[in-house]
């Protein structure tokens, strides 16, 4: 199988990705310092423990199990919790029995050049996996972290919530201050099955010059509940995703929410797609958008082939500062009995708005951040206290970089 997806890879090297930016591949580099293990989480270095934090990464919680990868080394990896399986991928290729059919089963490894970048030259990523029934209480905790300047960390993860699981995970993905430039390609591929939940939290704070290339596949079997929430709050070079969710089975839900600010340089290329594929299933894209420079494209797609199905997809973007924001919603129906809707607005805060909490006792100033935070703040399910905190917090500390 591995001589088959190398072959495929090969073959991809050279085929372009449909969305984005454009990247010379050979300005980055694949060798980087063995780092480490750490059997106690209280070993962590102490600035990655601050950037850990910034990404909803908590060294002295009690998760149900974390993973940490810095660079191209898995630096902790353990579960707390029975029936919680979690390993680095490469450990998976050999010890898991069936893995064969869902690698590269949701995203070709001849995608484009960055999928096939992962295939030829994989660089571990995350399994995780609970057991049929297992529920968590707490997220477990999934970090992907580069301190090597111009370093590319190609991962692939693959998650399985099994039948009647319910599964949250927050990931955390980040650079080291120091850090000029470097890739991140991940692949994953995510498999919720009958009656599961998976929630899934991701958290971004990369560098100024930091390319982003993830490239996602969830599938949701019947009954099954896929949550996503995507949060990006800083800068980043080139940031360009398009995960696409297919619900095979009826009943089956997808809700994908994301929140996210582009200043000066940056170039924001993402979205969201919903194959409903079964009757009675439903779907929700919901997004905000901030533009303080840069540019963001918000695509959305919502895909309905099967009768008795509800979708709708939320596009909103503010411009506070002169640069482009791009909202493509699309909505594609083939059978009777679909029900879907858009909604896409871009525009600036309202005047009228200001001065209604100005005559209340707020300065200028204080008002204009006040609405900022409530175009920000959407409903995000699953969070645990503490991160719901972390996130508002990380949220006022955007306002005071986007003023």
């Amino acid at each position: 199988m591995h001589e088959l997806l190398n072959q495929k890879a090969d073959q991809a090297k050279d085929k372009q990705a449909a969305l984005g930016k454009n990247l010379n591949l050979d300005q980055y580099i694949d060798q980087s310092t063995d780092h480490h293990y750490l059997d106690q989480l209280s070993n962590v270095d102490k600035k990655d423990v601050t950037r850990f934090l910034d990404v909803g990464i908590d060294t002295q919680s009690e998760a149900p199990a974390t993973f940490i990868q810095k660079d191209h080394s898995v630096i902790h990896c353990h579960s707390h919790q029975k029936g919680i399986d979690i390993m680095k991928y490469s450990q998976a290729l050999t010890d898991i029995k069936d893995i064969d059919q869902y690698i590269w089963k949701g995203v070709a490894v001849d995608t484009d050049k960055y999928t096939a970048r992962v295939g030829l030259n994989p660089h571990d990523g995350y399994f995780i996996r609970a057991q049929a029934g297992v529920k968590t209480e707490q997220p477990i905790q999934s970090c992907l972290y580069i301190s090597t300047d111009r370093l590319s960390q190609n991962v692939h993860n693959l998650v399985i919530a099994e039948e009647g699981s319910d599964l949250k995970i927050v990931t955390g993905c980040s650079t080291a201050p120091h850090l000029n430039t470097g890739l991140h390609i991940g692949v994953s591929e995510f498999y919720v099955k009958k009656n599961a939940t998976l929630s899934f939290t991701m958290i971004h704070d990369w560098g100024k010059h930091v390319d982003v290339r993830p490239r996602t596949t969830v599938f949701v079997e019947e009954g099954g509940v896929f949550v996503s929430n995507y949060i990006c709050l800083h800068p980043a070079g080139t940031l360009q995703m398009y995960p696409t969710t297919i619900l095979n089975g009826p009943g089956a839900v997808a809700r994908l929410n994301s929140v996210i600010v582009s200043t000066e340089g940056s170039h924001i290329d993402m979205g969201g797609r919903v194959i409903l594929n079964a009757p009675e299933s439903r779907a929700e894209i919901i997004s905000r958008a901030i533009v303080s420079g840069g540019t963001i494209i918000a695509r959305g797609s919502l895909i309905g082939k099967a009768p008795k199905i509800r979708a709708h997809l939320e596009c909103k973007g503010l411009i506070l500062a002169e640069g482009l924001m791009h909202a493509i919603p699309e909505i594609e129906g083939y059978v009777p009995g679909v029900e879907m809707s858009h909604e896409a607005a871009v525009g600036k805060i309202d005047p009228e708005e200001v001065e209604y909490l100005m005559a209340r006792g707020l300065d200028e100033e204080t008002a204009v951040s006040t609405i900022v935070r409530g175009f920000l703040n959407i409903d995000i399910q699953g969070l645990p206290e503490t991160l719901q905190k972390r996130i508002d917090t990380l949220i006022q500390e955007t306002e005071k970089d986007m003023f």
